[in-house]
């Protein structure tokens, strides 16, 4: 049995307008609907908790996806407290031993092949793993004044993307640390990284892009209408 988190209790003020980011129209479905049925449609995933805001008015009540049931709870302020909230929601059935994925609400273009492997290789691993992308740009070092002061290597540099893999207890147990520290982690690696483990690097492809700007929107369009044609 494996269960999702998907956090969606974000405002996106990044993007900017009245309507979060994950409930703008993509494709013909909300941007929320791509992400929850991108996890959804692997036969290994059970279920999903989404973590919403308090007052979320646009939220559908969906009750299930293709057959499978989708429980809600309220989040917090920041994506780890909402993850927490998620972890402590879950069905008691979900051992602590239990493996969880959590993917972003506003990633729509999870490959399958991305997350088969994701399981496939994250469950044999002690840690869990999250997908990945290696970083091919070159990457500057910047001062206050926007200067370039030099080039910084990139070769063991990797972009963290979601979905991540990890078991209930050992999340719970990091998510909850970095809180008690007062330390914001902004994905749960990081959160289990602050315990001294090391989660496995899974490589996922580049365009499982997170919708931040309009321009990100346009191209999830993109995107996606390639993946419908070739499918």
């Amino acid at each position: 049995m494996t269960w999702a988190i998907v956090p969606a209790a974000g405002r996106g003020s990044r993007f900017g307008g009245d309507t979060p980011k994950q409930y703008l129209s993509l494709a013909g479905r909300s941007v929320i609907e791509h992400s929850l049925r991108a996890v959804l449609d692997h036969p290994d995933v059970d279920g999903v908790m989404v973590a919403l805001a308090q007052d979320d008015a646009a939220w559908p009540g969906w009750r299930e996806i293709g057959g499978k049931p989708v429980l809600t709870c309220v989040g917090g302020g920041e994506r780890a407290d909402s993850v927490l909230a998620a972890l402590h929601a879950l069905p008691a059935t979900i051992s602590e031993d239990q493996w969880l994925l959590v993917h972003d609400a506003a990633r729509p273009c999870l490959h399958k092949q991305d997350l088969a492997r994701l399981l496939a290789e994250g469950r044999e691993d002690a840690v869990g793993a999250l997908l990945a992308a290696p970083v091919r740009d070159t990457l500057k070092r910047a001062d206050e004044q926007r200067r370039s002061l030099g080039t910084e290597p990139r070769e063991a540099l990797w972009r963290a993307l979601t979905p991540q893999l990890f078991r209930r207890g050992g999340l719970t147990r990091a998510l909850a640390a970095a809180q008690r520290s007062g330390v914001r982690v902004t994905d749960e690696a990081m959160a289990v990284e602050r315990l001294g483990l090391k989660p496995r690097l899974v490589e996922g492809r580049d365009d499982n892009l997170k919708i931040t700007t309009p321009a990100d929107l346009a191209l999830a369009e993109f995107i996606l209408s390639r993946a419908i044609g070739h499918g």
